[in-house]
């Protein structure tokens, strides 16, 4: 009834506790002055109720521009909201900013009666008694010694101590492990507790739907930021002894650089920040261990093609001037390119023996066994940290999404339960809107994919410019055509501008992904972020992976021969690649776009925050920070956003995804990963601690829809890296070559060698077979008449001149039987991995079945006790009831 008064009667609402915020003149208080000299009291002004969670919003009457009519409304909604707020149990209370007076902050405490009826609402699992159990692996403790070092001091961060926990029910509320009523709920889960209930209290009815939630209200300006607070400054202990100065810890012990070498203190990052950002932490650390393994291999195959470049007998032929200077070639475009010597691409040549070799090979398939052991191993620490950190049994806490109980208009009978229920649209109306989203999604891929389009007809242009300017430049003698070729520079250019473009479109598509995952309205959060995960990963997929695609599995493959070549869209010869293959081009748009998304992704990350947290500075008054209490420091933070986790989670996925699927091109990417990921690690720790407003804790199970997609790459990686050894490298080929010497027409040599394997990946035209636009070409003079060309065809005057010889056909059976069996051992490898490794070890499936014993017995003695104690006391009245009776006068 008070509440229906309060929404019929805002304008003479009184907000009990601290009375109408409009209606004060100054919200100082002599308490509050009192309390200004502890900028990090966590508490309300009579020191004793905690700050769960703040508030904050500008004072409509103080702007100096004051719009009544809006400005009404807004004070209305946010009225009705507190004044309902309170109507739930809430307290709240509110003071003006010491640095800006038109900003107002709402403090808001939950009582123990509201903590206890949420906590069963929410199944929240929470201490029964002390864990008698061990839950940490002794393995190593006879390297106790060694990894000494890499551990945290305990003596600084104290270990968590461990519990039997159960689903909170207040009726058994004795059975609980209750020592102190203001530490039994940890700040964390306080502040879970009071969001879950922000975001379902309701502010408006307007035309018979409810709008509700504070993330409307903030979104829509009413309030200016909703968060909870830090618990000191992250620079140095707080002064408060009630203050437990877990930031300060973190930033010693995790953000700072001296700790780089350390291990992460999750439990403490999962208990101050929720077990959501600590399985992301534990995720990327187990991620960057494993890396390390990859990086070591992959540094030595690097080493061993780099030591072993001087045997590369192919390339020294290249350089050769009696053999690749006297190698003439066909150009390369129509009407521009002129005819060009092999050895021009020398140096290209001697980097090409370095990346493929029989080390890349090695390496291909071990990355392959790699990636399943990393998947294998990590699902069964997750299970660990699933049994340590209570959310083996979450899938049953999770509740809809208030935006998605805001929509439910339509009564439907529950198949299950045959009762009625609330869902925002009907069958029909889900499947419009899953067909809507489909489309908008395959319409956005496309357009990538036109984007990419457009570099490859940027490609093809700029290519002849190239060959005419570099020609020009050097003059056939100047140094720079000896280390820029045509190709080289077509290459990077068009790699910095697909990164370029790569960058804008990400912009572009995370805002149309949120669109579509709000149209498609999932009904929990993790549905929500599993739905925008799949899309956010495939526009990603296709727009970091589709140029390197196109260079390793179409550039060069589909170019005919000079008397007959394919044209891109009628106009645009098409690419060739280097006489050496495109693998050296590969690895150069890998290095760009990795390296470019790392520096890229820094300044987003580190350099934007703080620039934005000075400038939010240098507009605080002078010598206001020693005073400023704490609500109003970590105001002038940066917001982290609901979506924050994604992105990072997201770029991690992405790196993955360079790492397995085209490391047979580049043996050093793990290693870049690596070095990457130890930086990032620190810097995302950093950028939490010392940046960002604290988050709302939040439990988790996993990490989401992204296990799943690890896997799906995984799987795709052994097909990617075996069909870039068989057909972007020239591995195959010389392989093939190697080993028929003997077998004419590939030669006739004693020994195995590779000499005269140039030769033979040549063919041979004759350029009176130009076609017309070709001999329109100044630069394709006669003076030469026969040129060279990269395949394996029949030379002019032959029976079946111009067409594939047969060693192109045994060429292309070696490269398909390659790629089954390379293909086949991985997989069987990794399908004997995948059974071999149990997700869940004997140990944590043990605890995790003694933990649920142990409570079933504590909470069933206990049930009995009970039952057994009111039997009693009901067995004693009623035998003194007969007593009486049995005493009473007859008369009676």
């Amino acid at each position: 009834v008070f509440c229906a008064e309060v929404l019929e009667n805002l304008e003479q609402t009184i907000v009990s506790g601290f009375g109408s915020l409009e209606s004060q003149q100054d919200f100082r208080t002599p308490e509050f002055e009192e309390f200004n000299g502890k900028p990090d009291s966590l508490y309300f002004n009579d020191g004793q109720r905690r700050i769960d969670f703040v508030l904050v919003y500008e004072d409509e009457s103080r702007k100096e521009t004051n719009k009544k009519g809006s400005n009404e409304k807004q004070r209305r909604k946010r009225q009705a909201y507190e004044s309902n707020l309170i109507c739930d149990g809430l307290q709240l209370e509110a003071t003006r900013s010491l640095v800006d007076d038109k900003l107002v902050f709402v403090k808001v405490h939950a009582p123990w009666e509201v903590l206890c009826t949420y906590a069963e609402i929410m199944h929240i699992k929470l201490p029964l008694k002390p864990n008698d159990l061990k839950t940490r692996s002794s393995a190593f403790d006879n390297f106790s010694w060694f990894t000494k070092v890499l551990q945290v001091d305990e003596s600084i961060i104290k270990p968590e101590q461990e519990f039997f926990t159960a689903p909170f029910e207040k009726n058994r509320m004795n059975d609980f492990y209750i020592q102190d009523r203001d530490t039994f709920f940890n700040p964390a889960t306080r502040s879970r507790i009071v969001y879950f209930i922000l975001s379902r209290i309701m502010y408006q009815v307007r035309d018979n739907v409810k709008k509700f939630g504070i993330n409307k209200l903030v979104s829509s300006g009413i309030y200016k930021a909703a968060f909870p607070l830090h618990d000191c400054n992250f620079s140095s202990p707080s002064e408060d002894l009630s203050c437990p100065n877990e930031r300060y810890l973190l930033y010693r012990e995790w953000a700072h650089p001296r700790s780089i070498y350390k291990k992460q203190p999750l439990d403490l990052i999962r208990k101050y920040y929720g077990e959501k950002i600590g399985i992301y932490f534990a995720w990327l650390g187990y991620y960057t261990q494993m890396l390390l393994l990859a990086a070591i291999v992959g540094v030595a195959c690097f080493l061993y093609g780099y030591f072993t470049q001087n045997n590369c007998t192919w390339s020294k032929e290249v350089c050769d001037p009696d053999i690749g200077g006297q190698i003439i070639m066909c150009p390369q475009c129509d009407k521009e390119c002129p005819f060009w010597s092999l050895n021009v691409t020398c140096e290209s040549s001697k980097k090409l023996c370095i990346f493929d070799s029989f080390g890349t090979l090695v390496f291909a398939v071990f990355m392959g066994v790699w990636v399943t052991l990393f998947l294998e191993f990590w699902k069964r620490r997750q299970a660990e940290l699933e049994y340590e950190w209570d959310t083996v049994e979450l899938q049953q806490e999770e509740q809809a999404r208030p935006e998605y109980e805001a929509q439910c208009t339509h009564v439907v009978i529950n198949e299950i339960t045959q009762e009625e229920e609330r869902v925002p649209f009907t069958t029909w109306g889900k499947c419009i809107r899953v067909t809507l989203c489909a489309s908008a999604v395959f319409f956005w891929i496309l357009l990538i994919i036109a984007s990419v389009i457009g570099i490859i007809v940027y490609r093809l242009s700029v290519f002849v410019i190239f060959s005419v300017n570099l020609r020009k430049i050097s003059n056939g003698t100047d140094p720079i055509q000896k280390y820029v070729t045509p190709q080289m520079a077509t290459s990077i250019t068009a790699s910095l501008i697909s990164f370029i473009i790569i960058m804008i479109l990400n912009t572009i598509y995370e805002k149309v992904a949120i669109m579509i995952t709000n149209f498609e309205l999932p009904r929990t959060q993790t549905d929500y972020e599993n739905s925008l995960t799949m899309k956010m990963f495939l526009f990603q997929f296709v727009n970091y992976y589709s140029s390197c695609f196109y260079i390793a599995f179409f550039k060069g493959k589909f170019v005919g021969y000079p008397g007959d070549p394919v044209y891109w869209l009628g106009k645009y010869r098409n690419e060739e690649c280097d006489p050496g293959g495109c693998l050296l081009e590969l690895t150069t748009q890998l290095i760009i776009i990795m390296g470019g998304k790392a520096i890229w992704n820094n300044i987003q990350e580190v350099l934007l925050p703080w620039v934005m947290n000075v400038f939010g500075r240098c507009h605080t008054a002078s010598g206001a920070e020693k005073i400023t209490p704490r609500w109003e420091q970590d105001y002038h933070l940066q917001p982290m956003g609901k979506l924050g986790l994604f992105y990072e989670y997201l770029e991690m996925i992405i790196q993955f995804g360079f790492v397995t699927l085209f490391v047979a091109s580049f043996p050093l990417a793990p290693l870049l990963a690596l070095v990457n990921n130890i930086l990032e690690i620190r810097v995302d720790a950093w950028k939490l601690t010392t940046q960002y407003r604290r988050m709302v804790p939040e439990k988790a199970q996993d990490i989401g829809a992204w296990q799943p997609i690890m896997q799906g790459i995984a799987i795709l990686a052994v097909v990617t890296n075996a069909m870039i050894i068989a057909f972007t490298s020239d591995m195959i080929p010389r392989l093939v070559y190697y080993w028929s010497f003997s077998i004419p027409p590939y030669g006739d040599h004693p020994n195995y060698t590779m000499e005269g394997y140039i030769n033979i990946s040549l063919s041979i035209f004759n350029t009176a077979d130009f076609k017309s636009r070709v001999k329109e070409n100044p630069y394709a003079e006669s003076k030469y008449d026969t040129c060279r060309y990269r395949d394996f065809r029949y030379p002019p005057g032959h029976q079946q001149e111009y067409k594939h010889n047969i060693y192109y056909w045994h060429v292309i059976a070696a490269k398909l039987a390659f790629i089954i069996v390379m293909e086949h051992i991985i997989y069987s490898v990794k399908f004997f991995i995948s059974y071999a490794i149990p997700d869940v070890s004997r140990r944590t499936k043990s605890k995790i079945k003694r933990e649920k014993y142990l409570t079933q017995k504590l909470l069933h003695e206990n049930h009995l006790k009970d039952m057994t104690k009111n039997i009693g006391v009901i067995a004693e009245k009623m035998i003194g009831a007969v007593v009486d009776n049995n005493l009473r006068p007859k008369s009676d």
